[in-house]
């Protein structure tokens, strides 16, 4: 396979931005990665990649991405003429971008590729519609077997499954399988909270986290409870943002300047797999990807020094230690809770302060994942700087299929030069 590198990679800060449209997000992001790979125009991108969910919530349902960047294009800031594909695939989204733009210049058709995801979720005065915004991450068409499914996820576990107001369909489907864990494995809530204050704690040395402030184990089991075991300090906030990356073949990076070359990052792999109706004590479409993945990059788990996974709820991180490798199955509250996951740990995880610090504009999301793993490979982490990094690994999931998410993306990144 031809070697693929990424040369920059951004992120805008997540927050709420009611004044900041789709067009703002966009430009600042693609603007910033430009910078960021050492480049004073995009002339020399050949694709890109637009990664969005919500869009249409907000009056624009198709050619989201040309919309986002005409004024680029009439501005000359983005070169004329370049296509631009729109991926959607619910949390997913951007990370199928990146995907996208990986096999385009793997293939040989590209030589630099942009993949950017952006997002607006936060509606302050239509609150109904954007926690319903939510719920279009699952069969709509037939929602009664999903539902039965975590119905009887619930009897197996000794808790109830009753979804409700003020809260999304997903948290309370997360709530059920981190029940069926503790049910079956004797996961903690305490174990569950270890993580959400742990990367609470990333995010304080994050500037561009949407929640910058500590919370101690016990505020976080003491916090609103928003779907058994869950409490609001372990699910991911409601934020707008958006994080893009450029990528360039190894002919390309060539002919750039020591200064760029040396900053690049080498994908080892990226693989996508997609969800099922799996058994609950089946391991999830997240174990594939991530087995391909080390196929595909040569290592195995214990090789990785950095990852971030897709906490949409810390329980989400406990889990995501066993498909990923790093524990045994059944183990991954003991791992977290023995400050293994720390910075200091065998594997620090969610160093950006992970979704439920950091923040989840779903559109946007994968991205910003690679771009804290790119920052840590460069060594330009800061305070939460992990040392000697040389591989890092991301995990993102999307949707909801049965038991598991519809989508997952695992990609590994390489400290190259």
């Amino acid at each position: 396979m031809r070697n693929v590198y990424i040369i920059g990679a951004d992120s805008t800060q997540f927050k709420k931005w009611p004044d900041k449209s789709f067009k703002d997000l966009t430009r600042e992001t693609y603007l910033a990665v430009l910078k960021n790979a050492g480049m004073e125009n995009g002339d020399e991108i050949e694709f890109a990649y637009f990664g969005n969910c919500a869009m249409n919530h907000w009056g624009q349902s198709f050619i989201r991405g040309q919309v986002c960047f005409i004024p680029l294009v009439e501005e000359g800031l983005f070169p004329q003429r370049v296509p631009i594909i729109n991926v959607e695939g619910a949390c997913a989204t951007a990370s199928m971008a990146f995907h996208s733009a990986w096999k385009d210049i793997l293939s040989g058709q590209s030589d630099v590729t942009l993949a950017i995801g952006v997002e607006k979720i936060y509606m302050p005065d239509d609150k109904a519609t954007m926690f319903a915004l939510f719920d279009e991450g699952i069969d709509n068409f037939d929602r009664e077997p999903t539902i039965q499914t975590y119905r009887q996820a619930a009897e197996k576990s000794g808790c109830k499954f009753e979804p409700g107001p003020g809260r999304t369909f997903f948290m309370d489907t997360y709530a059920m399988q981190a029940c069926y864990h503790m049910a079956r494995y004797g996961t903690t809530q305490k174990q569950i909270a270890v993580a959400a204050s742990k990367n609470h704690h990333f995010g304080t040395l994050n500037p561009k986290a949407q929640y910058r402030f500590e919370v101690p184990v016990e505020k976080v089991l003491e916090d609103r409870l928003v779907s058994y075991p869950l409490t609001r300090s372990m699910c991911a906030p409601v934020g707008d943002g958006a994080a893009a990356a450029l990528l360039c073949s190894e002919d390309y990076l060539k002919k750039l300047p020591s200064q760029v070359q040396n900053r690049a990052v080498k994908i080892g792999a990226s693989v996508l797999t997609g969800g099922k109706s799996r058994e609950f004590d089946e391991p999830s479409l997240s174990r594939i990807a991530a087995e391909k993945a080390y196929r595909m990059a040569g290592i195995g788990p214990e090789d990785i020094d950095v990852a971030e996974v897709h906490d949409a709820t810390s329980f989400c991180e406990v889990y995501q230690m066993e498909m990923m490798g790093f524990c045994p199955e059944g183990e991954g509250g003991k791992f977290v809770e023995s400050g293994a996951t720390d910075l200091e740990g065998k594997i620090p995880v969610n160093t950006s302060g992970g979704l439920v610090s950091k923040g989840h504009p779903i559109g946007a999301t994968g991205l910003s994942m690679i771009f804290e793993l790119v920052t840590q490979l460069r060594g330009e982490a800061g305070n939460r700087q992990v040392k000697n990094a040389e591989f890092a690994l991301q995990e993102n999931g999307g949707g909801v299929i049965g038991f598991e998410e519809a989508a997952c993306s695992v990609i590994v990144l390489q400290k190259d030069r």
